[in-house]
């Protein structure tokens, strides 16, 4: 067979590939990664690179328009190399708005007095050992086992790389070690106590809280005596090249090595996270003694290395949804290699540890009044209830709002438009972009509140069509259909406008409706109203940045007083970091998994009405939102008097506001 000579550009690197290969292979092969949202299934046009030379054939070109067809463009999963090829790959998206946050009091939202002596699975002490003579030869082993009962602790396992120290480490302490014993974190029996470490000088516990998300791994670091943060940091899980959403990982997961695969990547992922705390602190990974895992039950299978195909076939059922606790060692985590890994319990396929998590960080366990939990993301996780009784759903929204399936969307990376805003009467649009400079495209807050802004302004109706009769040249016919233009090309960073499509908006309603309809079926079905609820609190890293005026607006969230809505921002690592620091906390999060009853919305048959009816703006029974109907006829009225009533933003102090070169006029 014939291979051909691919050069990537702009590393420079140079492949031989055999005819046939596909592009996203030759990158490979050369050690870089072109990211496949959509597991390579063609289907997100986000592998898109750019081919000089004519020895490639194209099997799809979906989301490509003719422009980039005529520039060269190609998907890398989609194009069969035939011939001598040079690949230019553009820069990678990297993450802007990280979690950085050092030397904060972890143990200050605790609901009870941190007490590191009775609450942790991980004891530190010094034991006083007699030395070894003629009249006592018991070997090192022997004589430690005797000082550990001495002071209390019995049934301790040691180790085989502690035995192999133990002689040395007991002679350099001068017979009075600090010891440091591992008990199961779960309380559940699943690791024996084990010495995981015996040195000379009180060693510092340290801990490590993880959340492994679909688009997103967070981490912090904590000093277990003190209960004080020492570092956080936050980074795209690299899992994103084989998929953005979990059925996209799922389905390569069960292709030759995928498996093996995505969990190598998000271990890549979690040693970037350590080198960079490293370099700012100066702590080892090694001498990370504890760690805790949340994250959503297809994260957590992936992390584990278990197979996750049934977790979407019907009836719907994962390996484990209460892991037990394992070693760092076994699971090739670069911490100490005896440190415990305690991954948190789900509940079911679509509900996992980091909702579990994130309910308890949320207080749902002594919530009083009725509490509608929402963690809003690829998946939408919903937990209504209070400290009687919790019930569960998810429902899958799609990569939507993380920018995905978008034609212009992209993640919340510098250049990304944030958040606009639309003059009623020009319908010209306000923008910020994350970083300032010039946009490349829409991440998920913005196209909440660009779709919101649309609404209310009579550019789109509530069915989700473009009104082209407005006069405007920003609503036009494109590419791709109807579409408003948020950014010329003159304006952009990439040379080519900005626009949000009515396939987009087809997307935006499927994702808003299914959060929506998954709420109402759970509010129905154990009988209580909407408006009866005291409290909304919204997790997830995205729901930190949802406006709620705009989210109401599209019918993304229910239509109640503002000051019933919190955003807690990443409560899956928050409710790990408590894990962390306590027992109580985590047999509590035990608990609150237990006590959630779980609703399988496809064999709910409500579900699909429920989703139907919230397939429009705000809702087909715009009663449910009285606010906003309000806002559509007062604005409908300005609008047949032909006076203004501008949307426009007014600037912030500390904010960066760029208008596109058609000013908005108020």
């Amino acid at each position: 067979m014939a291979s051909h000579r691919v050069t990537l550009l702009p590393d420079g690197k140079t492949v031989e590939v055999p005819t046939g290969s596909l592009v996203v292979e030759a990158t490979r092969l050369a050690g870089i990664e072109v990211a496949q949202p959509c597991g390579g299934q063609g289907r997100c046009g986000r592998c898109s690179v750019r081919l000089e030379g004519d020895g490639f054939r194209r099997r799809s070109a979906l989301r490509l328009s003719g422009a980039d067809l005529d520039a060269g463009y190609v998907l890398a999963c989609q194009t069969v190399i035939e011939g001598d090829l040079r690949v230019t790959i553009p820069p990678p998206e990297t993450l802007s708005r990280l979690l950085v946050t050092d030397r904060v009091a972890a143990a200050e939202a605790l609901p009870f007095r941190y007490d590191p002596a009775a609450m942790q699975s991980l004891r530190v002490f010094q034991v006083t050992l007699p030395e070894p003579s003629l009249q006592d030869s018991r070997d090192d082993l022997a004589r430690f086992l005797a000082g550990l009962a001495d002071a209390g602790r019995f049934l301790i396992e040691i180790p085989l790389p502690v035995l192999r120290r133990l002689g040395s480490d007991l002679r350099q302490a001068e017979w009075r070690p600090w010891v440091v014993v591992q008990e199961d974190p779960t309380g559940r029996g699943g690791l024996p106590a084990q010495v995981i470490e015996v040195s000379s000088s009180p060693p510092r516990p340290l801990g490590l809280a993880i959340d492994i998300g679909t688009t997103t791994v967070s981490v912090q670091l904590v000093d277990l005596q003190t209960g004080e943060m020492l570092s956080s940091t936050a980074e795209y899980n690299e899992q994103i090249a084989r998929g953005e959403d979990v059925i996209s990982r799922i389905i390569y997961a069960g292709r030759d090595g995928g498996l093996a695969e995505l969990g190598q990547l998000v271990r890549r992922t979690l040693r970037t996270l350590l080198e960079r705390i490293r370099r700012r602190t100066g702590i080892e990974p090694s001498q990370i003694l504890k760690v805790t895992v949340a994250g959503n039950t297809t994260m957590v299978h992936l992390f584990l290395g278990l197979p996750p195909e049934t977790i979407r076939l019907a009836p719907y059922i994962p390996t484990a949804n209460l892991p037990a606790a394992y070693r760092a060692a076994d699971l090739d985590l670069p911490v100490h290699p005896l440190a415990s890994v305690d991954v948190l319990p789900g509940v079911a396929s679509y509900v996992g540890a980091d909702i579990t998590a994130g309910a308890f960080a949320a207080g749902l366990a002594e919530a009083r009044d009725l509490t509608l939990f929402i963690d809003v993301g690829t998946n939408g996780e919903i937990v209504l209830g209070n400290q009687d009784w919790l019930v569960t759903c998810a429902c899958s929204a799609g990569p939507a709002f993380e920018g995905a399936g978008v034609v212009d969307g992209m993640r919340a990376t510098e250049g990304a438009i944030e958040e606009v805003w639309i003059h009623s009467q020009t319908i010209e649009p306000t923008i910020r972009v994350i970083g300032g400079g010039r946009p490349r495209g829409l991440c998920g807050s913005a196209l909440i509140s660009l779709l919101a802004e649309l609404f209310v302004t009579g550019a789109v109706d509530r069915g989700g069509h473009f009104k082209l009769d407005l006069g405007t040249p920003r609503l036009r016919q494109g590419e791709h259909g109807p579409e408003y233009v948020v950014a010329w090309p003159d304006e952009t960073a990439t040379g080519r406008a900005i626009a949000l499509t009515k396939v987009d908006v087809d997307n935006l309603l499927r994702a808003k409706a299914a959060i929506y309809a998954g709420f109402s079926v759970l509010a129905s079905g154990v009988g209580v109203d909407l408006a009866d609820v005291r409290q909304v609190l919204i997790g997830g890293a995205f729901g930190k940045y949802i406006n709620v005026e705009k989210a109401v607006q599209v019918g993304l969230l229910p239509d109640l007083p503002w000051d019933r809505f919190r955003f807690l921002g990443n409560t899956s690592v928050r409710g790990a970091v408590l894990a962390l620091l306590s027992r109580t906390a985590r047999q509590a999060i035990d608990d609150l998994a237990a006590r959630m009853t779980y609703v399988e919305l496809s064999a709910d048959n409500s579900f699909y009405d429920a989703f139907t009816a919230a397939l429009f703006l705000p809702h087909t029974d715009i009663g449910r939102f009285p606010s906003v109907a309000e806002i559509w006829e007062r604005a409908d009225a300005g609008r047949m008097a032909g006076g203004s009533s501008s949307t426009a933003a007014p600037g912030r102090p500390g904010s960066i506001w760029e208008t596109s070169g058609h000013p908005a006029n108020g």
